[in-house]
């Protein structure tokens, strides 16, 4: 009375099998190309807008100041950067002369934070090109004397979590150097 239904063979199962796989990979395929163009973690922009020196003075060859760097940091992410690994390093003559750790924070999907960053560098001798040489009477005042470099090396990392389940490590570095007056001081340029 009923029809019987013949049993499915090798061959349809395979079918379904290859179907159910290209399925996947195009889902796959699809995933991958909206993580890259949408949600692929970017590096965070560091941009130094100024660089001052608070104090300043020279005594017995010896320099000591309090350096002061001004920054803008850029989250150019879908998501939330919290940073936690960051740090600002100041060298003089390729040897360290002052550091800061940057406490923790988050910056916001999209968002501009602006930092100032201020620290007293230890004392250290200056190389004998950077002293200014003895001048004739009369005319102290009158001279900019010599100049010395200092370079500034401002590190941050951390993480932006993708999607709410994965984490991306970032970072961003900014390498500046600075040229300071002897005479009083005053930063004569910069270049990041």
């Amino acid at each position: 009375m009923g029809k019987s239904h013949p049993a499915p063979t090798g061959r349809t199962n395979l079918a379904s099998c290859v179907v159910a796989a290209v399925f996947l990979i195009f889902i796959i395929m699809v995933a991958c190309i909206v993580y890259f163009a949408v949600f692929k973690p970017k590096d965070p922009n560091l941009a130094v807008n100024a660089v001052q020196l608070p104090s300043f003075s020279v005594a017995n060859s010896t320099v000591t100041f309090t350096f002061s760097q001004y920054v803008t940091v850029n989250n150019p992410n879908r998501a939330v950067f919290t940073h936690y690994d960051s740090s600002l390093q100041l060298l003089y003559a390729g040897v360290q002369v002052g550091f800061m750790f940057i406490p923790a924070a988050k910056i916001s999907a999209g968002k501009t934070q602006y930092m100032a960053a201020t620290f007293s560098v230890r004392s250290f001798p200056l190389s004998s090109s950077s002293l200014p040489p003895a001048q004739p009477d009369g005319l102290a005042g009158f001279r900019i004397g010599p100049s010395m470099e200092v370079e500034s090396r401002l590190e941050m990392a951390g993480r932006v979590r993708v999607l709410h389940f994965f984490t991306h490590h970032v970072e961003a570095r900014a390498d500046c150097r600075v040229s300071i007056s002897v005479s009083d001081g005053s930063v004569l340029g910069f270049h990041c």
